[in-house]
């Protein structure tokens, strides 16, 4: 079993990352601020523009660390690649499986009914636990449109249709997210989905957790040997990590979006750790994604017991388990891909 370590965020938007023996230096104005072992991580994610040393970059390659350079905003930029050591026939038969449109579907729905159901449990919780705080005639349309949705997403066999499918079922989550939202209304509300840019709090928070959990699902898939950008739901686009967007997609409601929620409904942030620009676009302040960092790596330090190995884990460690469930799909190990359903 693989071990979750430390993720190394760098939020500081001017400096630069080198490396010295067997360490990380952080360095500002030419100057060491801090310094981190090396053999203690397992992801450094860096939001500054000034970058990393070549040599930091090969060591991070060697040691199969991953090294991910995003935009203050978090929008990914690019990752740092070792020698692929994947087995070249499990890629082999994932390139045949992402030309095959029926193998694709099957996969695909797979995600998308993993997707459907943890979507809809995130709403029953909030019906369980705040009942008197929220409208219970619409959450439970919203809940009875996903229950109906499950058994039409097993039963697709065209892509197109898939994607009505979880669309549908996303208008009807999204539509009830507003009402999940139960404390600090005045700084936080949800009216639509809505970015690039990002135009409220709440959509500012969705985005960056998104922008984290792909780059968790790309490193996941690159360690146990696929190739993160040939996806089955996504079709291929230059510089898009498709495959780690397909196995994103169950993972939203209860690794990002729940996330979200918790954050906002347990006053973690407030609306001071927000600001607006003259365009109309909202982003964290420095100390705001300090702070959503922070709890964003406790939170993956926690555990659950996975539903399909009924082992504990931590949570930081589901998109490498899903990643390797896919892997053992593809060589036949497994009749079926199965999906995370969150309980």
């Amino acid at each position: 079993m693989r071990h979750l370590l430390n993720t190394l965020f760098v939020t500081s938007e001017n400096v630069y990352l080198s490396m010295e023996g067997e360490n990380v230096l952080v360095n500002r104005d030419r100057e060491v601020i801090t310094r981190f072992p090396l053999h203690n991580l397992q992801m450094i994610i860096s939001f500054s523009y000034a970058g990393a040393s070549p040599a930091l970059m090969g060591a991070c390659a060697e040691r199969d660390i991953g090294l991910c350079f995003c935009t203050p905003r978090g929008k990914f930029l690019a990752r740092i690649n070792g020698i692929s050591r994947g087995n070249v026939l499990l890629r082999r038969q994932q390139y045949r499986s992402a030309d095959d449109p029926m193998e694709s579907c099957r996969i695909a729905r797979a995600m998308i009914f993993g997707k459907v159901y943890n979507a809809r449990w995130s709403m029953e919780r909030t019906r369980r636990d705040h009942r008197p705080r929220i409208d219970d005639a619409t959450f439970d349309s919203a809940c009875a449109a996903h229950r109906d949705i499950l058994p039409l997403v097993l039963e697709t066999e065209e892509m197109d249709t898939l994607r009505g499918l979880e669309g549908a079922a996303a208008n009807a989550y999204f539509g009830v997210f507003d009402q999940m939202i139960l404390r600090q209304k005045e700084d936080f509300f949800f009216h639509g989905r809505n970015r690039r840019p990002p135009l409220d709090n709440v959509n500012a928070m969705l985005s960056f957790a998104y922008s984290l959990l792909a780059n968790d699902c790309a490193s996941a898939l690159e360690s146990v040997g696929l190739d993160a950008y040939v996806g089955f739901l996504h079709r291929d686009r230059p510089g898009r990590t498709s495959l780690a967007l397909d196995l994103m997609e169950e993972l939203r409601p209860c690794m990002a979006e729940r996330f979200v929620l918790t954050v906002i409904n347990n006053r973690m942030l407030c609306g001071t750790d927000f600001e607006k620009s003259e365009s109309g676009s909202v982003r964290m302040t420095d100390s705001g994604r300090r702070k959503f960092l922070k709890y964003w790596q406790e939170r993956k330090q926690e555990t659950i017991t996975h539903p399909f190995l009924e082992e504990k884990i931590p949570w930081g460690l589901v998109p490498y388990i899903q990643a390797l469930l896919l892997a053992r799909y593809l060589r036949g190990d497994l009749d079926a891909y199965p999906a995370f359903l969150w309980k």
